[in-house]
């Protein structure tokens, strides 16, 4: 423990070191006076050098830093877009551990390596920041897990290694960010600091998580079990027999790297369905199936001779529950039909936006996004250039990510690059609706807006056959000098405002009703129009009228749950 704390301190003064300039330089660019002062306002330029020097110090400090930035690089919502987009490109650029150092941990977990596998290529395939990967062959009278045992041929597998002594650099790490993070708050505003500590206990989660071996065997089979029946894709099976919480040892599937474009050609690869392909199996692992493989870059995917998709590397994976799906539904759906208002209603309902944002100047981010997305053609338009507008808008209104819909944001952002790479007139939002028809998402979010509508316009006219005689009564007593109004000192609710105002929304359909009639009766064609025109828009104003206030931009409630109900009742 003593030892532990001793590496801790060390870690802390290290970072530090590469931190504090950067750190009093961004604060600068906040503040006149770093902690008081006039806000101050920097350009892109200066971001970007901060930037670039917020680069060079991750990849200084080793691999618990370089997946902290990629996490960073997922959250709009605590740095400006200049340093989005230059964090966006880290990988794990880290230099593969040495062999017998690989070795030790690998024949910790299962033994000799000469006696669990027939061959061992001891130079490392894929490297990255808490694990490197390795080709070799099983030995066939070892391999428990064979679905033929009488087979004698050996079966070529990658076999993944955990970094050796990353758990003590990651732990030391751990501690110096949870030490740091107060001093961090200093120098960021109250929304800054909220997402600053969320992400703090997020990074501890996610980065354990992905160290442990054991759970990316279960997510990789939970999803290979999702696409058991799609030969458009190929996922790694899992060797048990070969695997422990340091070592996952896989199914060995080549293919060509998904971005080698030359070579897919030469394949005679159709590249627009490989994308399409690809598009449709994350809708359906985030919408359908609540399980997702979340880095989805060009390293990690991979086509086969025969045109299927091959995904690598599950560290990084997420689950998403009901709610968010259905609220991603109702999102997209809104994009689909260029919906502002439903668009803005998913993010408040997903927790992604303050409810007190300013819908107005929050309507013209989105419609400004739209447009500059539509490009010339009116039907084409991409959902990076939406989320991306939505990314420029968080550092400046008040916009929030939920743990989870970090993860979904980079992979959709992700996957849409990857796909316009394959095909740059693919179109994200066509494929995704017609997914959501298919799936039958966007008939039932129609159909429950309908019943939703037909619930109010029911409860609208019920409610002006009871205000004719209401008025009429009302009048009477008016009349007979016997009429009192009991007027509250507060009317919060404005119960009264809405009474006098259906009570004269009511008056004017009936005049208006009324003339439509007698000038239709006189045949003034022209005048009668006008008159049918008025009396639809005070029936919409009554209509409203009858909304409370809570219910005003309220959407109806999709839920997965009706849906699968109404297909079981069809």
């Amino acid at each position: 423990m003593r030892l532990a704390s001793l590496r801790a301190y060390k870690r802390f003064v290290i970072v530090a070191w590469q931190f504090l300039p950067l750190l009093l330089a961004y604060a600068r660019d906040r503040r006149r006076f770093l902690l008081f002062g006039r806000p101050r306002q920097v350009g892109h330029e200066t971001h970007s050098r901060r930037a670039e020097r917020l680069l060079d110090s991750l990849l200084t400090l080793g691999p618990t830093f370089i997946k902290l930035g990629q996490l960073l690089s997922t959250r709009p919502d605590i740095l400006p877009p200049a340093y989005i987009d230059t964090l966006a490109s880290l990988q794990d650029a880290v230099p593969p551990a040495p062999w017998p150092e690989a070795k030790q941990v690998l024949e910790d977990e299962l033994g000799p390596v000469d006696e669990r596998f027939a061959e061992f290529d001891t130079e490392p395939i894929s490297g990255a920041s808490l694990g490197q990967v390795y080709r070799a062959r099983l030995d066939p009278e070892t391999e428990r897990t064979r679905a033929d045992p009488t087979d004698d041929a050996s079966r070529e597998v990658a076999v993944k290694i955990r970094r050796p002594n990353i758990e003590s650099l990651v732990n030391a790490d751990l501690r110096v960010i949870k030490w740091s993070l107060p001093i961090l708050l200093y120098f960021v505003g109250e929304a800054r600091a909220f997402s600053l500590e969320n992400l703090a206990d997020e990074f501890s989660k996610t980065i354990r998580e992905e160290m442990d071996y054991e759970r990316e065997a279960k997510m990789l089979t939970e999803i290979r079990a999702n696409f058991a029946d799609d030969d458009r894709f190929r996922i790694p099976d899992v060797i048990e027999s070969h695997s422990d919480s340091r070592v996952l040892t896989m199914e060995y599937i080549g293919g060509t790297k998904i971005n080698e474009l030359e070579e897919l050609e030469r394949k005679g690869i159709d590249r627009t369905q490989i994308a399409e392909n690809l598009e449709r199996s994350y809708l359906q692992m985030i919408i359908d199936d609540g399980v997702f493989h979340a880095d989805p870059h060009p390293g990690n995917l991979a086509v086969t001779d025969e045109g299927k998709i091959v995904f690598y590397d599950f560290g990084m994976s997420g689950r998403v529950d009901s709610f968010i799906q259905d609220k991603i539904v109702d999102f997209y759906v809104a994009v689909a039909n260029q919906d502002i208002d439903g668009i803005l209603d998913a993010l408040v309902e997903i927790g992604t936006l303050s409810p007190d944002a300013d819908r107005g100047v929050m309507s013209e981010v989105m419609e400004i996004a739209i447009q500059d997305a539509r490009g010339e053609d009116v039907e084409q338009y991409r959902v990076n250039q939406i989320v991306g507008q939505i990314e420029d808008s968080i550092y400046e209104f008040p916009f929030r990510l939920p743990k989870n819909l970090a993860l979904v944001l980079r992979v959709a952002t992700v996957v849409e690059g990857v796909c316009v790479t394959l095909d740059e007139d693919f179109d994200f939002i066509a494929t995704a609706t017609d997914f959501l028809t298919e799936e039958g998402y966007r008939e039932e979010t129609i159909r429950n807006y309908i019943d939703e509508t037909g619930q109010q316009l029911r409860r609208s006219g019920e409610s002006l056959t009871r205000l004719a005689p209401k008025t009429e009564r009302a009048l009477d007593r008016l009349d007979r000098d016997d009429l009192y109004l009991r007027i509250g000192v507060e009317d919060s609710d404005k119960v009264f405002e809405n009474l006098a105002k259906r009570m004269i929304y009511g008056m004017l359909l009936t005049m208006s009703l009324f003339s439509t009639g007698v000038l239709y009766a006189l045949e003034a064609p022209l005048g009668s129009i006008v008159a049918a025109a008025f009396s639809v828009v005070v029936l919409i104003q009554l209509y409203r009228s009858f909304r409370s206030p809570k219910s005003i931009g309220a959407r109806p409630q999709f839920t997965r749950q009706n849906l699968r109900q109404r297909r079981g009742e069809e």
